[in-house]
């Protein structure tokens, strides 16, 4: 660990380090500020909050599944440093646009016809940049760094990440909208600053014509993916994960305002909550397999997630909130009688997720060849990120054909079992 940690002392990898941490904490804060802020001032009824949770989520994950072949393609065939420094510096105009539309909402002007036109724009744009950096990040330390220090700083780039994710999605519940406006835009900035140090990562592939044509590149590329059985069956699974995952995380504002009568600052705790338990799965599942990829727990992780979603049903059923009407602060919420056991009950779903999608991912990089890991990453990304689309829209309708946020639940519930049977499935595949 220590020897990772003098990377960070390297100009060949710290400002793409800084780079990766401040662009996905931007992105958290962005759209989990924009989220709350809406959901709380400007809507007044759980259909509308739902409604715009669903679409904002669908709006920010549709790049990756229209755009992921082309960027793959662009992280080989050109200087990725290049690819960098053009990304952050759209990233201070997206977040500019997306500053604009948080100053119109909180002003009151123009509300639902240009500020929250404005804040999805910027949104989806935030999602396009995502898309065409997330293959750099990777592609590029094998480049940068030496043999024995690529599993080292890739380690770092993750724990990163996951930190900046983390700060993001809590700092957005906790701070006023007109600092997070403010933040954005100097995030972005740093971000940009930082990506200008990227030493330069010249393509290592003799340069090919690009396929810009993003339906026929994608098919191509989930084609030549998806006809190994193991393969198919991992994607499958994992796809099936964050369309669950996707479905929770759209219910969580509208969950925590309406149920709990709790306010924004509980709706970021319950994101936190959930990163942190998709971390404790991680470890605890690399313990139980010793580092050996394997299936085996799959199918049981995931049913432990399904029983955990129907406590969180349960304990959200007998939440009694406050007679005054007022909604609960975070020291409320914690006050309350059942705040420990709901809080216990998300964690475990977010654990047990975290044991069953881990070792899937796993998959995608020891199934084939390492000179065709990036391309099974991007296949993958096209296929969660398709799936996590349509949980969002799957949320929309039920929101519109008006189930309540907490009998969706059981319908997650219920998206477990035959996600459990394809990792049982995959499991009998690789005995």
């Amino acid at each position: 660990m220590q020897a990772s940690l003098r990377l960070l002392n390297k100009r060949r990898f710290l400002p793409l380090f800084i780079t990766q941490l401040l662009g996905a904490f931007n992105d958290n804060l962005f759209k989990n500020a924009m989220v709350l802020f809406v959901v709380y001032t400007v809507y007044n009824d759980e259909k509308s909050e739902t409604w715009f949770s669903a679409l904002a989520t669908g709006v920010f994950i549709l790049p990756f599944f229209l755009l992921s072949a082309l960027s793959g393609q662009l992280a080989d065939q050109r200087d990725k440093a290049t690819i960098i420094r053009i990304v952050k510096a759209a990233e201070i105009v997206i977040m500019t646009v997306g500053a604009a539309g948080l100053a119109l909402i909180w002003s009151g002007i123009a509300v639902h016809t240009l500020a929250i036109p404005l804040l999805l724009v910027a949104l989806f744009a935030m999602g396009v940049h995502s898309t065409f950096f997330g293959p750099i990040k990777y592609a590029i330390l094998p480049q940068h760094l030496h043999d024995e220090e690529v599993l080292g700083g890739t380690g770092l780039v993750e724990a990163g990440t996951y930190i900046a994710i983390l700060a993001g999605t809590i700092l957005a519940g906790v701070i006023p909208v007109q600092a997070a406006a403010v933040g954005i835009i100097l995030t972005a900035v740093i971000g940009w600053l930082a990506g200008r140090k990227v030493p330069p990562a010249p393509s290592l592939l003799e340069r090919q014509p690009i396929d810009f044509h993003i339906i026929r590149s994608s098919i191509t590329l989930v084609r030549g993916t998806m006809h190994i059985r193991r393969l198919y069956l991992a994607i499958m699974a994992i796809s099936f994960f964050w369309a669950v995952g996707t479905v929770l995380f759209i219910q969580f504002p509208p969950l925590v305002k309406n149920v709990l009568s709790a306010d924004k600052s509980v709706a970021s705790l319950f994101l936190g909550i959930f990163s942190i338990g998709i971390a404790i799965g991680s470890v605890a599942i690399n313990r139980l397999l010793g580092g050996h990829v394997s299936a085996k727990y799959a199918p049981a992780s995931v049913i432990g997630m399904g029983i955990s979603i129907i406590a969180f049903h349960i304990v959200c059923d007998l939440w009694m909130a406050g007679s005054d009407g007022r909604m609960l602060s975070l020291a409320g919420f914690l006050s309350h009688p059942l705040a420990i056991p709901l809080s216990i009950c998300l964690l475990c779903v977010a654990t047990f997720g975290g044991m069953f999608v881990v070792p899937l991912y796993a998959f995608l990089t020891t199934t084939v060849e390492k000179c065709e890991a990036a391309r099974t990453v991007a296949a993958n990304n096209i296929v969660n990120s398709g799936a996590m689309v349509i949980g969002s829209l799957i949320t929309i309708s039920l929101s519109i054909a008006g189930l309540s946020v907490v009998n969706q639940l059981l319908l997650v519930a219920a998206l477990c079992l035959p996600c459990a049977w394809i990792a049982w499935t995959l499991h009998k595949a690789c005995d």
